[in-house]
């Protein structure tokens, strides 16, 4: 298995954890009173006290991760999840820091500590979607 579906199968299964633990109550605390306001309430919280997310970031997590292990099958399914990713995660990030845009429009909150692991993702993404070799990208 080459690094790029190293990376996929990785990202997968952490997005797919972190999706499920959305779900559960005691792994969300309270949003902050000054937190941007969302209009989608349920499983609204800070992810392990952090993360802010709701249902449908949690869901989010959730398609992100199983495509994750999808696309870990082969290798070009890899470099295109790795590459989608880098530029979705370099959007999301961008639109963290812009209030209005932080909650995606009052759906999802992308906020906070949200912002740095965002681009940290697309960072990261974009050296295995990217900067690899194309000879490394074989079988």
């Amino acid at each position: 298995m080459n690094n790029t579906r190293k990376f996929a199968l990785i990202a997968g299964i952490i997005y797919t954890l972190v999706g499920i633990a959305g779900f559960i109550p005691q792994m969300l605390q309270p949003p902050a009173g000054d937190a941007p306001q969302v209009t989608v309430n349920a499983f609204h919280g800070y992810l392990m006290g952090l993360f802010p997310v709701n249902i449908l970031h949690t869901l989010v997590h959730l398609l992100i991760g199983v495509w994750g292990l999808v696309a870990a099958r082969s290798i070009g399914g890899a470099v295109t999840y790795a590459r989608s990713l880098a530029v979705i995660y370099g959007v999301l990030a961008v639109m963290g820091l812009i209030p209005g845009l932080n909650t995606v429009f009052g759906l999802i909150p992308i906020h906070g500590h949200d912002v740095w692991l965002h681009a940290g993702t697309a960072l990261i993404a974009a050296y295995f979607g990217f900067a690899t070799k194309p000879e490394t990208q074989r079988a």
